[in-house]
């Protein structure tokens, strides 16, 4: 599919989503994953709408599972910055999460400014905090805790040390902000789990692409969650700028994260051929990258 074919696919209109002529306002396909695209101005609201719409939490969590949220708490910035994901956003993902029952539900990133400001300013640190249950762990990355963990397959690494507890959870749920990235082009879905990795994390931008592949094949989420509310067009990963922010007011999700990636990068204009490691996703057989095979579902809320 070419980029105008793949654009009409995707049914990006200006700075929001348009809906595809189609049953209940649905991108009909004969197979493929579901996406659900939310838009709203409670991002709160758009977690649960987009949850609900993909069948309900008990679909991802059951009652005992440890669950890990992950959300992108790497730069020293605030919410407004949008480098980070939506405070908003993670705090609703792991009340769902409690509210089906999970025995504890952990929260955590490999930062790259300091953690302790990083956690303070991005607002996640307070905000999860503010849930007070004894069954939320926000906790900061234990260098001990990183395991060498096999890639098999892999074809930029066949090893690599991965954080425990990621590899000890029942459900991993990915909640990443959509940003642009100057290397990789976006950073989405399977690029933020790059903060579940140890070592020294930057050897991989040497092959960047079939790294996040590899990395995408041992540590597999359950429900990715794109925070879209705010996005950041330029100056990725870090930002600052604000005039580089753009409102979109947008949840993206599903349990295929090559589909929710692809998705999510049409709101930036971008296809998946546009950015190579969703691109090789697709061709390794990790998810779909075919906008012709996702059913996409629109909810306004």
């Amino acid at each position: 599919m070419d980029r105008r074919g793949f654009l009409k696919s995707a049914v990006v209109v200006g700075a929001g989503l348009a809906v595809v002529p189609g049953a209940a306002g649905e991108v009909l396909a004969a197979d493929g994953p579901v996406v659900v695209t939310a838009k709203g101005q409670d991002a709160a609201k758009l977690v649960r709408a987009a949850v609900a719409a993909l069948g309900g939490i008990g679909a991802f969590i059951k009652k005992g599972d440890v669950v890990v949220v992950k959300p992108n708490i790497g730069w020293d910035r605030t919410p407004e910055q949008a480098a980070n994901t939506n405070p908003a956003v993670v705090v609703e993902m792991v009340r769902i999460c409690l509210d089906a029952g999970a025995s504890k539900v952990k929260v955590f990133d490999r930062t790259c400014n300091d953690a302790r400001r990083c956690y303070t300013n991005s607002g996640i640190g307070p905000a999860v905090e503010a849930i007070r249950d004894s069954r939320v762990e926000l906790s900061h990355i234990d260098d001990r805790k990183f395991k060498m963990t096999a890639v098999p397959g892999g074809r930029f690494m066949k090893e690599w040390p991965i954080y425990e507890d990621i590899l000890t959870a029942d459900k991993i749920i990915n909640v990443p902000v959509a940003k642009h990235h100057g290397l990789a082009g976006l950073t989405l879905g399977m690029k933020n789990l790059m903060g579940v990795m140890g070592a020294k994390r930057a050897d991989i931008h040497k092959g960047i692409d079939d790294a996040l592949v590899d990395l995408n094949t041992v540590v597999r989420p359950v429900l990715t969650l794109v925070d879209a509310t705010r996005i950041l067009t330029a100056n990725g990963p870090q930002g600052g700028r604000l005039e580089d922010v753009k409102v979109l007011n947008t949840v993206v999700a599903g349990r295929d994260i090559v589909a929710v990636d692809t998705v999510a990068a049409s709101l930036f204009g971008k296809t998946p051929k546009e950015i190579s490691h969703i691109k090789s996703a697709h061709e390794r057989g990790l998810g779909v990258a075919d906008m012709g095979r996702i059913r996409l579902k629109k909810i306004n809320v």
